[in-house]
């Protein structure tokens, strides 16, 4: 008597979960290839790439980009803290509203939700437009040369609550709410300790957005910061070195000599490698913590699935 064997649809043979692994190895690759290349050219020299072109290999490495930015500019490292600042305390604030706004447009007993949940949508859609905000921000909320002018512009994101509102309505049953309620449990009890700890995942997906958009932000920056250059985020400071450097390279194009010439040029090709570096790092090194909080949230609503 023979055993039949019964495959389920989801059973892959060892044949098939090598190709899936090679596959999946090879898109791995050509992801980090990417960033390899752009650390490589930042560590190469100008004359090298001038000779070659972009290479993996250069004719000569150097550090010279990276000693022409600490040394040019030795706020950089100010510059750098404030970036950091201003995105943990953003994210955590934003992170916060967006919670605690969509936690309130999900619970279908609250009287003023459609009103609200048309607020959030139409302000996603339409917005009240350059002018308007600069003059509101800074004339009446006074939001100029602090570092609130670089956090509350940001704080609320219409996208992110209507995000967080759909992950509650899948990932939180209504019948948890209404049993700690007979419970005795309070709003605010029962959001803290109830609702939250199952919408991690979400909590974390919206942290992490939130904290790329303060990392990269350096547009209110431009417009509320203009004095006090003790304020100026990383990336603020790092655009206004790529633009000087940009003005000594056309100023040294336009000098009769060839040694003036050379004096006054500053590293172009590589310095934009190496502002890349310096922004891409530390939110790369930011990730693995969120990770883990994302990979959960999948697997919930696989499961659910």
């Amino acid at each position: 008597m023979t055993m039949k064997k019964h495959y389920s649809f989801n059973t892959a043979s060892i044949e098939s979960r090598i190709i899936m692994h090679i596959i999946l190895f090879a898109f791995s690759v050509c992801c980090i290839i990417p960033f390899i290349f752009v650390i490589i050219i930042s560590f190469s020299s100008e004359a090298s790439i001038k000779e070659i072109g972009y290479s993996f290999i250069p004719l000569e490495w150097s550090t010279s980009t990276y000693s022409y930015a600490f040394e040019k500019l030795p706020q950089i490292w100010r510059s750098f803290l404030n970036s950091i600042y201003i995105t943990a305390v953003g994210t955590i604030l934003s992170t916060a509203m967006c919670a605690l706004y969509a936690y309130a447009l999900y619970r279908p007993d609250f009287k003023y939700r459609k009103f609200f949940t048309f607020f959030s949508f139409f302000t996603m859609i339409f917005s009240g437009g350059l002018v308007p905000t600069y003059m509101i921000s800074k004339q009446v909320l006074h939001l100029s040369e602090n570092y609130a002018a670089l956090i509350v512009p940001l704080l609320v994101s219409p996208f992110n609550i209507i995000v967080m509102r759909t992950f509650f309505k899948t990932s939180v049953p209504l019948e948890l709410i209404e049993a700690a309620t007979i419970d005795g449990s309070g709003e605010y009890s029962t959001l803290c300790r109830v609702v939250l700890p199952i919408a991690k995942p979400g909590i974390a997906t919206i942290a992490l957005l939130n904290a790329l958009a303060y990392w990269n932000d350096w547009f209110q920056a431009l417009l509320y910061i203009r004095q006090n250059k003790a304020l100026q985020p990383l990336q603020a400071l790092l655009m206004e070195l790529q633009n000087n450097v940009d003005y000594l390279n056309r100023m040294a194009g336009q000098m009769g000599t060839a040694a003036i010439m050379e004096s006054m040029r500053a590293p172009t090709h590589t310095l934009r490698m190496a502002l890349v570096v310096l922004i891409v790092v530390p939110i790369a090194c930011a990730y693995p913590f969120f990770q883990r909080y994302i990979v959960a949230g999948l697997t919930i609503g696989s499961v659910k699935g």
